[in-house]
């Protein structure tokens, strides 16, 4: 098949989709695709072998047969390029509009998973009614974070009010929208997920950062800033609760194609961090490197969402909307 990779992006997390985009393109042609590679600039312009990419509704995207948006972040993991993508009628990798605008909101999803009783790090709304007080209940350090943002973007700790105040300040030069989180126990576990309806679980990885801090921008992305144990050093309960929360919260927020659902474990409690619909994707990312482990190489991977695309595009042209 021809696939658009999109790639780049408006958000502060560009570079990080450029080097994603790229590994899933090389992935796609490993796997005997041909693709064409769109790269879409900081100022929003899509451009493809040096040239501008123009639109008409339901009129494709240049000749491709399916598109594979590998972008971080707002415009791009936030559901506004999959509603593009469905105006020009084109299959498309990952979540629908919904899932994604869904999940890339941290408050919007924690409280539709608190409403389903699924066990998670406690939060509130930086500006709700009351959440100073809230907040006080939560321990220390708090974790304050842009409730649209991800890559650890925009994220610090707070250990009093005077902390928090510039924390909280820190965050909405990034997104109006801010969630106090309290601090989690245990150690940071991830697990990836592959399917529409009914997604397979990878075995669950571990995160160790070398510093010893915590998981910041840095750590992700810089040389030697992580390591990842596979399988996870946790007991056998807590990988089987990890792996069927983790299908548990993707079913419930409607995805499809990928995701990669974060955990915080301390013994056998689980409690669910967050799901990222478009997590990194480079072939040493952890979302790759977790299905590696259970025997799914990279080029494989790719053609595999490639045809969930597909599938899900050819079963919803079946529905009279």
């Amino acid at each position: 098949m021809k696939v658009a990779v999109l790639g780049g992006g408006t958000s502060s997390e560009h570079e990080v989709s450029v080097r994603s985009a790229a590994s899933v393109a090389a992935g796609l042609r490993d796997a005997g695709h041909e693709t064409v590679e769109v790269t879409i600039g900081r100022d929003g312009r899509w451009r493809a072998g040096g040239e501008d990419v123009s639109f008409m509704p339901a009129g494709g995207l240049l000749g491709c047969d399916v598109a594979f948006p590998v972008l971080h972040g707002p415009g791009g993991e936030d559901g506004s390029v999959q509603g593009m993508l469905e105006v020009l009628d084109v299959p498309y990798a990952g979540s629908d509009v919904e899932s994604s605008a869904i999940c890339m909101d941290k408050l919007v999803f924690k409280r539709l998973l608190a409403q389903h009783g699924i066990p998670q790090v406690e939060f509130v709304g930086a500006g709700d009614d009351g959440w100073r007080e809230t907040a006080g209940h939560f321990g220390r350090p708090l974790w304050v974070k842009p409730a649209r943002l991800g890559s650890s973007v925009g994220i610090a700790p707070a250990e009093d009010d005077q902390e928090l105040d510039r924390a909280v300040e820190e965050a909405r030069r990034h997104d109006p929208k801010v969630i106090v989180e309290a601090p989690a126990p245990g150690k940071e576990v991830e697990c990836s997920l592959l399917g529409n309806d009914d997604p397979l679980a990878s075995p669950p990885g571990e995160i160790v950062t070398k510093s010893g801090d915590w998981y910041d921008y840095e750590s992700k992305y810089g040389e030697g800033g992580m390591e990842l144990v596979v399988p996870a050093r946790i007991s056998e309960a807590a990988t089987e609760r990890v792996r069927e929360l983790a299908r548990r919260v993707f079913v419930l927020c409607g995805c499809s194609g990928l995701a990669r659902c974060d955990f915080f474990v301390d013994g056998d409690d689980v409690l669910v961090n967050e799901l990222n619909t478009i997590p990194g994707f480079t072939e040493t990312s952890v979302y790759g490197k977790l299905f590696e482990a259970d025997g799914i190489p990279y080029p494989e991977l790719c053609d595999r969402l490639i045809k969930l695309a597909v599938e899900r595009y050819e079963s919803t042209k079946k529905y009279e909307f």
